[in-house]
């Protein structure tokens, strides 16, 4: 294949493309309900996802908050840029606002609540005892510590007042309708967004058991606030039996379009999972080893393979570089490769950003160590201190989007020519 970082770039763009709401949502939407509807969300695709609402019911009533640089136009749902992957006042004074809608509703009433991967940071209502710099403390102390995104949710909704089905229960006892963008391995509902409107089981003693086994370093105050009960609803609470929480858009869509328009190129696709987790590095150690021993197989003349996963996995930072989860396994999947002929890769996260950078991941080529090294680059060096993005941009090997609009997790192809 003679253009090999323009296929993988068109598999991730239609990867992204099928998870747009513009395109996903109609379909699950039903005819706008009689009497008072307020529309209410969160997440990196939720002001798209209002956007969606309104071309089908027209102007609305409600609240959406989505991540600077998100917005979209509405006729009548208001939207709210906040920060993310950590909080900020603007998400803490619209979060307050949304809940100030909520209170009040009446049986009559219904709720279209509008929830995709990042409403855990653009959703910040701190339990008693605990401020905003705290919370801010802690989500960043969170997404450094390698934890999986279950355990971090864990954390976040024992000390919250809208996470794990709290946002249901302020609004009971109106119907609410969910509908989810999931961006979490396995697509559960209790952690798309840390489940605002999903009942969870897990507790107080589960929360401190997260900050214990992965050493998280929090404040004074926060373990204090995880010794008294807080406020996350039980599953079978009677305040959400007038929930439905339906996923319109996941991960495993997304890859089989993906692997869909690689068939009709001519490529063999072979899935390697949606729902792929653990640190970057080491997934991609193993997946340059999949793809070598696929390539010593091939023939000449053999069709090219891709290998496609989704999932979200995590990076331990251990130096002060500027990286993400997705450059860094393009970094650390270059190092395993070694510049081993006939095999590509992209890695992408479909919202835009990976980590906290405005950069979507990614792209490697078996050239992409020597060019480094060339221009007195050490990648080995840049991945020990975590400066995948640094590392990429410096060799013109960054993939960015701008904001997606949608966020369906982790993109990741690897291509296998003979």
């Amino acid at each position: 294949m003679t253009d090999a970082p323009n296929f993988l770039r068109s598999l991730f763009d239609r990867a992204v493309a099928v998870a747009d709401p513009m395109r996903a949502l109609a379909q699950h939407l039903p005819p706008k309900p009689s009497g008072r509807v307020v529309v209410i969300g969160a997440g990196k695709a939720s002001a798209r996802m209002a956007e969606a609402v309104e071309q089908v019911w027209g102007p609305c009533e409600g609240l959406v908050i989505t991540r600077y640089g998100y917005a979209r136009p509405c006729q009548g749902i208001e939207i709210v840029e906040a920060a993310h992957p950590v909080p900020d006042a603007a998400g803490f004074a619209a979060t307050a606002r949304m809940l100030a809608l909520l209170n009040g509703l009446s049986e009559r009433d219904f709720v279209l609540a509008l929830i995709s991967g990042g409403a855990s940071a653009l959703l910040v209502a701190p339990v008693e005892g605990v401020t905003l710099a705290e919370k801010q403390a802690v989500n960043a102390a969170l997404l450094a510590s390698g934890a999986p995104i279950d355990r971090m949710n864990a954390v976040r909704k024992h000390l919250s007042r809208v996470k794990g089905g709290q946002l249901a229960a302020a609004a009971y006892p109106a119907r609410i309708l969910t509908l989810m963008i999931s961006d979490v391995p396995g697509d559960d509902p209790a952690d798309i967004g840390s489940g605002p409107t999903v009942g969870d089981a897990a507790t107080v003693a589960d929360a401190r058991a997260v900050l214990e086994r992965w050493k998280i370093d929090v404040p004074a105050r926060v373990p204090a606030a995880l010794q008294r009960p807080t406020g996350v609803i039980a599953p079978g609470d009677p305040r959400l039996s007038r929930v439905e929480n339906r996923i319109i858009a996941a991960p495993s869509q997304s890859l089989d379009a993906a692997a869909l328009l690689a068939q009709e190129a001519g490529v063999t696709p072979q899935i390697l999972g949606d729902a792929l987790e653990g640190e970057a590095r080491d997934l991609a150690k193993s997946h340059a080893e999949r793809a070598l021993t696929a390539r010593a197989a091939m023939k000449p003349g053999d069709p090219p393979i891709v290998l496609l996963s989704g999932g979200e996995v995590t990076v331990t930072r251990r130096g002060n570089g500027i990286g993400g989860p997705n450059a860094e396994y393009c970094l650390a999947l270059a190092l395993a490769l070694n510049g081993a002929p006939g095999i590509h890769a992209l890695a992408c996260d479909t919202d835009g950003v990976d980590g906290a950078a405005e950069v979507a991941g990614a792209v490697i080529s078996p050239e992409t160590l020597a060019q480094a090294r060339a221009k007195g680059i050490d990648p080995a060096q840049a991945l020990a201190i975590n400066d995948a993005h640094r590392f990429f941009a410096q060799i013109d090997g960054q993939i960015i989007t701008g904001p997606t609009l949608t966020n369906v997790n982790d993109f990741r192809a690897i291509l296998i020519t003979a």
